[in-house]
């Protein structure tokens, strides 16, 4: 399946890696009503593109995402009604369960601002990566909102921990670059200049890997939230066992053998 090509956000396929960003530099990338919806479809239909085996979401002039726009989604959310509000809220947690289920590891490379929906986004994300200036706030309560947006409650404590997730929920403060990785919600650190090339070569290095084995793995971290010790380890045999009848297992193998490096090929 080829995934079009969309209209409210940048993207570019190249090598297996989808390359996207949000695409208002001048008012540090928010979200409108158009790039929610777009980007939930787009991920949804990524399940389905073969020719894609791992996603970097970049900043864009600097910034990752300011979130929703003050003008064109927050002004229009205070007239609607309870309907209306919750087919609102329901879109953007889906643009997070589209993320999850996608099948395809995301890599968020943030800098600068990176707020509200923004920091969704990269919470969503399997791997994040900072520069120097990321500044991520979950400031949903500087708007008079609960912290419980777009799964922030039931992810963020798993990355951070409870207590961490609590303080930055609670107060919406700032959270950057130096201390994010203390706190393990970046997996590393990246310098302004070299934060792309980066994310593109971690990227690189998974889409090189066996895909279809990634997937599973992708699909599993999702699921065994949801099971207990036993059903995981259960869960786990059998995608194991999938992933054994595929052909990457006998190149590894093979590989091995003959000395040599394995070349995937995701079947």
């Amino acid at each position: 399946m080829t995934l079009p090509a969309p209209k409210h956000f940048r993207c570019e396929i190249r090598d297996g890696i989808a390359r996207i960003s949000h695409d208002r530099p001048e008012r540090k990338n928010p979200f409108t009503f158009d790039s929610y919806a777009e980007m939930r479809d787009w991920f949804r239909a990524l399940v389905y593109a073969d020719d894609v085996h791992a996603v970097v979401i970049l900043p864009n002039g600097g910034n990752f995402s300011s979130g929703g726009d003050v003008h064109d989604i927050i002004g229009p959310l205070t007239k609607m009604s309870m309907k209306e509000l919750l087919a609102f809220t329901r879109m953007t947690g889906d643009l997070v369960k589209a993320m999850i289920h996608c099948g395809k590891p995301i890599i968020a490379a943030v800098d600068g601002v990176c707020a509200g929906a923004g920091a969704i986004m990269a919470m969503a994300s399997d791997i994040r990566i900072a520069g120097p200036e990321a500044k991520v706030a979950f400031l949903f309560n500087r708007v008079g909102l609960a912290g419980c947006d777009m799964g922030a409650c039931a992810m963020l404590p798993r990355i951070i921990g409870q207590g961490r997730a609590a303080e930055l929920l609670y107060t919406g403060r700032t959270l950057r670059t130096e201390e994010g990785e203390r706190w393990g919600f970046f997996n590393s650190v990246s310098t302004a200049e070299a934060l792309e090339a980066d994310a593109i070569a971690l990227a690189a290095r998974i889409s090189d890997g066996p895909t279809f084995a990634n997937s599973m793995t992708k699909t599993m971290l999702a699921q065994e939230w949801n099971m207990s010790l036993d059903q995981a380890i259960e869960a786990e045999a059998q995608a194991q066992a999938i992933c054994m009848q595929g052909n990457d297992f006998r190149r590894a193998y093979d590989a091995f053998v003959a000395k040599e490096k394995p070349v995937f090929e995701g079947d």
